[in-house]
């Protein structure tokens, strides 16, 4: 069952389960912000900017992105707004409407794939993955995820907790975000931090 709703392109991807602070400058969704306080359970739809810019519009955007869930918002100085949202579910747009000011689309709900039975073994092993980048970041004096992050212990939240965690950048989380098995996502993620494990590794021997 499709639906209507006002959607917030970004540079970076959401996961779901994932907190997204935002701080609000430009017209279109100042007016997005002002709107959402009159709605009793204020969400928004989150999609990758592929090519563009998030200021002024004209931008090219992906189909599949994540509804969030806006937690609490505040108009400040200048009529700015700080605010913080949480990914709730994955969507792909199936229309795109006139701005009216902010972006506004028609979307459908995708759901997961049932996990598999190797499921929690991937996800024990994305969490290493995922920590020893973390640790590997921490020697090197760079930032990263904390090391006391716990997963959940469903594989198909955690694929997604994982991936806000990792440092990875907007194009290898759009093409994990779109993956429908969960199973596959915690195996591709773990394939790419392993690459960077490689890397980090290879800065503190030279170091």
């Amino acid at each position: 069952m499709g639906y209507t709703i006002p959607m917030l392109p970004l540079s970076n991807v959401v996961f779901p389960y994932m907190l997204l602070p935002l701080h609000i400058f430009e017209d279109r969704y100042r007016a997005l912000m002002s709107d959402l306080q009159d709605v009793e359970e204020p969400e928004f739809g989150v999609v990758l900017i592929e090519r563009g810019w998030e200021v002024g519009g004209g931008e090219e955007r992906a189909d599949l992105g994540t509804v969030v869930q806006l937690l609490d918002a505040e108009e400040i100085e200048g009529g700015r707004w700080v605010a913080v949202a949480a990914g709730t579910r994955r969507i792909r747009v199936t229309r795109w409407l006139p701005d009216a000011p902010y972006p506004v689309a028609d979307v459908e709900d995708v759901k997961d794939l049932e996990v598999g039975g190797d499921g929690e073994g991937l996800r024990d092993v994305a969490y290493h993955a995922v920590r020893k980048v973390a640790a590997l970041q921490a020697e090197l004096g760079e930032p990263g995820a904390p090391l006391d992050f716990e997963l959940a212990a469903d594989p198909a939240i955690a694929s997604y907790q994982a991936c806000a965690l990792s440092p990875i950048g907007p194009l290898d989380a759009q093409q994990l975000l779109v993956m429908d098995d969960p199973g596959s996502r915690l195996w591709e993620l773990t394939e790419m931090l392993r690459e960077q494990i490689d890397c980090l590794e290879l800065q503190l021997a030279q170091g």
